[in-house]
C-alpha cells in the first residue's frame, strides 16, 4: 500500500487534479473540491441506504451535481432502492475493461449512481500502472458538487477505508438499544483507530415516533462519546418512523420523490439544508479521497 500511494502521488498533482496517462483519456484540469460523504452506522436494518438514497436526491433537488456510490460491498442494495440493474460496476474499472464514465449510472431522480463491486479489496494489490489506471479514472468524479458513499454497515476494513478517506461520516441509527449501542461503537472505532486527522462526525436518528424522541436519543450518544472519548459529534436531525418509507422500498421508488411533502421528505429536506450551512472542516476533492483511501499519511 505503501508503494501504492507513492505512485499515486507522482500521479495526482498538488492541485487535486490527475495526470495523463498513457492507456486512458485526460482529466479534466478544474480544482473543484468535492465534498465527499460517508454513511455508515454500527449495524444493519437502520435505514442508512435509504438515507443515502433520498439525501442524494435532496441535493439534486438543489441543483447540486451528485453522484452515490455503492460502498456496502458484501451486501450491496443502493440499485434494489433505484430500481437499476447496474450492468457494470468498480470491479470493471479496476480491471481496465471499462472507464469510470461506462460505468456510471443515470436515474431518473437527477443524482448518478456508482455500483460497488464485492472484489473491491482487490485495489490493495494492484501494480502501479493498474493504479494509475484505476486512480485516474476515478479521478473523473472529481467533477460533481458531491459525492455520498453508503458504505456497508459495521467495522469490516472497506467501512473503515471509506470512512478516512472522507470529509464527513454520518453515522445512522435509530432508537433501539442494539443500535444505539453499536452507533457509539462505530464512533469508538472510528475515533481511536483513525489517528492521521480529526473525523468530522455527524449523527441521524431515524425511525423516531417525535423530534423529542430523535434529540433524546442524540443526546445520550453525544454524551457518552464525550465522557469517555473525549470527541465531540454533532447532531444533524432525525427522520420519522413513517409506513410510507416501507412502501417506497417496496415500490422501489424514493419516499422524497413518492411524496415530497410527507413526513420523513421534510425532515430530511430540513438536514440537508443544514448540512449545506456548513462547511467540513476537511474539504480536500477526489484526488486527496484517492490518497487517504490507499493509505498515504497527509
Amino acid at each position: 500500500m505503501e508503494e501504492q500511494a507513492e505512485g499515486l502521488s507522482e500521479l495526482l498533482g498538488e492541485s487535486g487534479a490527475a495526470q495523463k496517462v498513457s492507456d486512458s483519456k485526460p482529466l479534466s484540469q478544474k480544482n473543484h473540491n468535492t465534498r465527499i460523504i460517508a454513511i455508515t452506522s454500527g449495524k444493519g436494518g437502520v435505514g442508512k441506504t435509504n438515507f443515502a438514497v433520498n439525501m442524494s436526491i435532496a441535493y439534486a433537488q438543489l441543483g447540486k451535481k451528485v453522484i452515490l456510490i455503492d460502498g456496502d460491498l458484501g451486501m450491496a442494495n443502493v440499485n434494489v432502492l433505484l430500481n437499476i440493474v447496474p450492468q457494470y460496476n468498480l470491479m470493471h474499472v479496476i480491471n481496465k475493461k471499462k472507464t469510470m464514465k461506462e460505468i456510471i449510472n443515470d436515474t431518473e431522480f437527477g443524482i448518478k449512481f456508482v455500483a460497488g463491486a464485492n472484489g473491491f479489496s482487490k485495489i490493495a494489490n494492484l501494480s502501479v500502472e493498474e493504479l494509475e489506471y484505476f486512480a485516474n479514472q476515478f479521478s473523473t468524479l472529481g467533477n460533481a458538487d458531491i459525492i455520498i458513499i453508503d458504505t456497508g454497515a459495521g467495522i469490516a476494513n472497506n467501512v473503515l477505508q471509506f470512512v478516512a478517506a472522507a470529509d464527513e461520516v454520518f453515522v445512522v441509527t435509530t432508537p433501539e438499544p442494539t443500535a444505539i449501542t453499536d452507533a457509539y461503537g462505530i464512533i469508538k472505532i472510528i475515533t481511536t483507530e483513525i489517528v492521521d486527522r480529526t473525523v468530522d462526525i455527524k449523527l441521524i436518528v431515524n425511525r423516531v415516533h417525535s423530534p423529542d424522541e430523535g434529540k433524546r436519543i442524540a443526546e445520550r450518544i453525544i454524551t457518552i462519546v464525550g465522557q469517555f472519548l473525549s470527541y465531540k459529534v454533532e447532531y444533524l436531525g432525525c427522520i420519522p418512523e413513517d409506513p410510507l418509507v416501507m412502501a417506497s422500498v417496496i415500490r422501489q421508488k424514493p419516499f422524497i420523490i413518492v411524496n415530497p411533502t410527507s413526513k420523513p421528505a421534510v425532515y430530511l429536506k430540513h438536514i440537508v439544508g443544514r448540512i449545506e450551512k456548513t462547511e467540513p472542516e476537511y474539504n480536500e476533492g477526489v484526488s486527496n479521497f484517492l490518497k487517504k483511501f490507499l493509505g498515504k499519511k497527509k
